[in-house]
């Protein structure tokens, strides 16, 4: 039986030299200075501007959406700080922990900010067209993003304690790393799912087609005619859809293994993973929901006492529809 510690023969190397060649390490080049410090200046000022939204009260304050998007942005900060000295030397061990670490694991603190986003609106347009109480929407996919932040940091840590030797424990955190990100693609595709279903039945609800609630009122036609809310949606849906590509590329990226031809590609990681995140964090950061969907910033008693009425309200107007259906019968 082989051995799984193996001797490699780049282990004891710490910088570029005719013995520790830039091509033997995991990335496999040296990253680009310029673009490392753009994508760090950029995510440094999303991370300021979301501060500064919650400290002014200029607007109604969205406290979680703003402080996990804020901090999955600070994270993206360290990490693409981290790979600028990787440029002067990319065997700089402590720089490369530190990205890789710091870039896998933000998206998932941005992801729940998207997940707040669905309960209300459901509970500003109709929540008795949710498959789910609005209010669980939270406990649902939160709870699930934050599995797939342990597995991956879980997987990070297995890996770097692997250190150059043990192939095994690399491969093992490597697959763990791989099983978080794929957990966290299928939860995003049941969240967009999720809102899909509940676009589809409001669009309906709206166009006359369900008769067993009652119709919309002037509030919810208001809303949903109003192009700050509208603009809002189209925001998070494209940030959402960044997101998405960025954790399908890192699917393909790690199945490869560490140091394999996609994760040596520098421009498919620019594109596929920088900029789909930068993209995704401006336009959360800047789109703000207290400003374009004020009803987000109610707070959790409000939220209860909608869902309460809207709870009330359709079993009143299911009650009216079956008296309807009762009268029209007699008629007969």
């Amino acid at each position: 039986m082989a051995n799984a510690t193996v001797d490699h023969p780049f282990k004891l190397c710490t910088e570029v030299s005719a013995q520790c060649p830039v091509e033997a390490t995991t990335l496999g080049y040296y990253p680009n200075v310029g673009i490392n410090i753009f994508f760090a200046v950029g995510f440094g000022i999303a991370t300021l501007a979301l501060l500064v939204v919650l400290a002014s009260g200029k607007v109604p304050r969205t406290w979680a959406y703003s402080c996990f998007i804020a901090a999955g942005a600070a994270l993206e900060l360290a990490g693409y700080a981290a790979r600028v000295p990787l440029h002067s030397n990319p065997w700089q061990k402590e720089a490369f922990e530190t990205q890789i670490c710091a870039i896998i694991l933000a998206p998932t603190l941005i992801c729940i900010g998207i997940y707040l986003t669905l309960q209300h609106v459901c509970l500003a347009l109709c929540p008795p067209l949710s498959r789910v109480r609005p209010t669980l929407y939270p406990w649902l996919f939160v709870p699930a993003d934050v599995s797939c932040l342990l597995v991956q940091a879980a997987g990070g840590a297995i890996a770097a304690s692997a250190g150059c030797t043990d192939t095994a424990l690399l491969n093992a955190g490597n697959s763990a790393i791989i099983a978080g990100i794929v957990l966290q693609v299928v939860v995003l595709g049941l969240f967009g799912l999720a809102s899909l279903d509940f676009y589809v039945r409001v669009s309906k609800w709206l166009a006359g087609k369900n008769t067993r609630l009652a119709p919309p009122t002037p509030e919810v036609l208001a809303l949903w005619n109003d192009k700050k809310f509208r603009t809002y949606g189209i925001a998070v849906s494209v940030a959402y859809l960044c997101i998405l590509v960025r954790c399908i590329y890192r699917v393909a990226e790690m199945a490869g293994g560490w140091g394999n031809n996609i994760m040596q590609d520098e421009p498919s990681f620019i594109v596929l993973e920088g900029f789909m995140i930068l993209i995704a964090v401006l336009i959360l950061a800047g789109f703000q929901p207290g400003f374009l969907f004020p009803q987000m910033a109610v707070g959790r008693k409000q939220r209860k006492a909608l869902e309460a009425e809207a709870v009330a309200a359709r079993a009143e107007g299911e009650g009216n529809v079956s008296s309807g259906n009762e009268k029209d019968v007699a008629a007969v």
